[in-house]
């Protein structure tokens, strides 16, 4: 092709491989600079349904995507040009597998024949994100084929099909372009001004719904279980809450919920959604006193260490981890039974088994089903009316709800005496300065583990998001601000001064998009989570260079580059004022609150002990 062929080909091919993204579903472009993505870049810009968000940094711009497709459950592309660019996306997409996130990935890269012959920015692109992509492709240079055309349009439309697909994650298509690289109409008809809006290939998936002898199967047998649990990791089902409300009134179970499972805070709470369990099962007497008979486990796995320790400690209890993707969720492999069903449907569909049931006069009695009664769902189980317990009453639930109620008084309580700044106070002022329908995003290390055990659920519908895929501490501001963009307001972020240093260049988006957010810098001035680990009673003398990494860092500086608010509040009553200001407000706030990682662990290890007694009523 000569070089207006080419150009016409990239505006044919590319600007209908565009569109047929849009129509399916994928609207907004994370975009980063670059020469070999001109063609790519020049057709989102020109599409007049196209969402263009342009980032200096791909690595921010990728998190960036990643939060947005996060709050809006749909798919997001991100674009970059050849060589290292690329690369950067790799912690994003790795996050975005392991916390089964849509992602359309994009990487130009130049045409085959300048492959592994030394031409500049060029390096091997092909299965570049390995295991952490759903799927890959290498698509063809464009051309002016109507097979290619054709070819290109359906493939965008099997990318972002794959990409929300169960369980979601990112896909990958790498662009080779040759050049003339810039677009050029040529008297055609723009791509997307064919009638109609439907894709080339329209792409239905269902739900896993649970076979009805597995339902009434698997009732019958709780049904003779009263001690039971519910769990609740982190998931993204906005159905799933709702189910497990029924689901727990229903049997009698608590329902133990992370805060990043989306059951924590909401309408559907109740008063058997339990979130103080992190601090009461760190008592031992409670913990053996409370033995599981059976847990109902839906999402990953729990933030909570002394949740899992609790299972560790009951391992011969039957453990039922619910879950539609086909993953196995399972990392202390205590799993019994996985069931490869949608959650919410189950869990309507067990709820419904005692609803429309006959219940019995048993009043939960318990009784252990014998190995030939209740070969745990290998039987062939009719879904007729069956007679089912009525869960009311039981002393199960109550021990855990005294519990739960005994607990938050008592972190409350010691709270309320600690009048210096504190990190878990911070989560305890939050609960009650955020507003319905705020969006809450908690840093990983310490930020997410205080969330966990100091931000109590409600009625109150704040979303609570957090990067815990693979649990880094790299994008995280980047992050919430894509949720920001994507209508997550107000958004509140609390991050640690690592991770918000590490991410710093994500500050630019709220300049460059106009974005609304408020910042809490939690800085105790290195790794605290470090101070809670064996690393600082067992290498005293490295601890400091190794762990603790003091860096001595002033941020009011980095706020003012990035025209931000910034605040540094020395009293409760100066904070309260600062976040109300930043919700408030317009653009982006950064509050800092300056800590002592030594305070910190004193202030951590005073709780617990105080909990344990309250609850043990002394």
């Amino acid at each position: 092709m000569d070089a207006t062929q080419q150009q016409r080909a990239h505006f044919v091919v590319v600007g209908a491989f565009v569109d047929e993204l849009v129509r399916s579903g994928v609207a907004d472009f994370c975009v980063a600079p670059g020469s070999r993505s001109t063609p790519l870049a020049v057709m989102i810009a020109r599409h007049p349904r196209a969402r263009l968000w342009m980032h200096l940094d791909e690595r921010s711009a990728a998190f960036f995507a990643l939060g947005m497709a996060k709050a809006r459950r749909a798919p997001v592309a991100l674009v970059c040009t050849s060589g290292t660019a690329a690369a950067n996306f790799l912690p994003a997409v790795a996050e975005a597998a392991q916390a089964r996130v849509p992602l359309v990935v994009l990487t130009a890269d130049r045409p085959h024949e300048l492959r592994e012959v030394g031409a500049p920015q060029t390096m091997d692109q092909l299965h570049l994100f390995g295991p952490h992509a759903k799927w890959f492709l290498d698509l063809p240079e464009p051309d002016e084929s109507a097979e290619i055309a054709r070819y290109t349009r359906a493939m965008a439309c099997r990318a972002a099909a794959l990409a929300c697909e169960t369980p979601a994650g990112p896909v990958h298509l790498n662009c080779p372009y040759r050049e003339p690289l810039v677009p050029l109409p040529g008297g055609a008809p723009a791509p997307w001004d064919a009638p109609g809006g439907q894709p080339l290939v329209a792409v239905v998936a269902g739900r896993r719904a649970p076979d009805a002898h597995l339902a009434a199967g698997l009732a019958a047998e709780l049904a003779h279980l009263p001690r039971g649990l519910i769990v609740c990791g982190p998931q993204d089902d906005p159905a799933l809450p709702p189910a497990l409300a029924r689901l727990a009134a229903a049997t009698g179970y608590p329902v133990l919920a992370d805060p990043l499972s989306g059951a924590r805070c909401g309408p559907h709470h109740t008063g058997l959604f339990l979130s103080a369990y992190d601090a009461f099962l760190r008592d031992e007497r409670f913990a053996a006193a409370h033995a599981p008979q059976v847990v109902l486990r839906f999402g990953a796995m729990p933030i909570s260490k002394p949740l899992l320790q609790f299972f560790e400690r009951h391992r011969g209890c039957r453990m039922i981890v619910v879950d539609a993707a086909g993953g196995w969720r399972d990392p202390a492999l205590l799993a019994t039974e996985m069931l490869r069903v949608d959650g919410a449907l189950l869990a309507e569909a067990l709820a419904g088994h005692w609803q429309d049931g006959e219940r019995g006069s048993g009043g939960g009695r318990e009784q252990e089903p014998s190995a030939a009664s209740a070969p745990r769902l290998r039987a062939s189980v009719s879904a007729r009316r069956i007679a089912l317990p009525a869960p009311t009453g039981h002393p199960w639930a109550h021990s855990w709800l005294a519990a739960e109620r005994a607990a938050r008084a008592a972190i409350e309580a010691a709270l309320a005496g600690h009048e210096r700044p504190s990190e878990p106070r911070v989560f305890a002022e939050l609960a009650r300065l955020l507003p319905e329908g705020a969006t809450l995003v908690a840093g990983n290390s310490m930020p997410i583990r205080d969330l966990d055990t100091f931000f109590p659920g409600g009625p109150r519908a704040v979303r609570l998001l957090g990067n815990r895929g693979v649990n880094g501490i790299d994008g995280v501001v980047s992050t919430a601000l894509g949720a920001s963009a994507a209508g997550a307001t107000p958004l509140v972020l609390a991050i640690g001064d690592i991770s918000f240093y590490h991410d710093s260049n994500g500050l630019l988006a709220a300049k460059r998009h106009g974005l609304d957010a408020t910042i809490i810098l939690l800085n105790n001035d290195g790794g605290g989570i470090f101070s809670f680990l064996p690393q600082a009673s067992d290498a005293p003398e490295e601890f400091e260079a190794l762990f603790g990494t003091p860096h001595g860092l002033d941020f009011a500086p980095l706020a003012t580059m990035y025209g931000a608010r910034y605040t540094r509040p020395a009293t409760w009553d100066a904070f309260r004022a600062a976040v109300r200001a930043g919700i408030a407000g317009r653009g982006l706030h950064i509050v800092e609150v300056r800590t002592d990682r030594a305070e910190n662990v004193a202030l951590h290890r005073a709780i617990w002990p105080l909990v344990g007694r309250v609850v043990n009523g002394e």
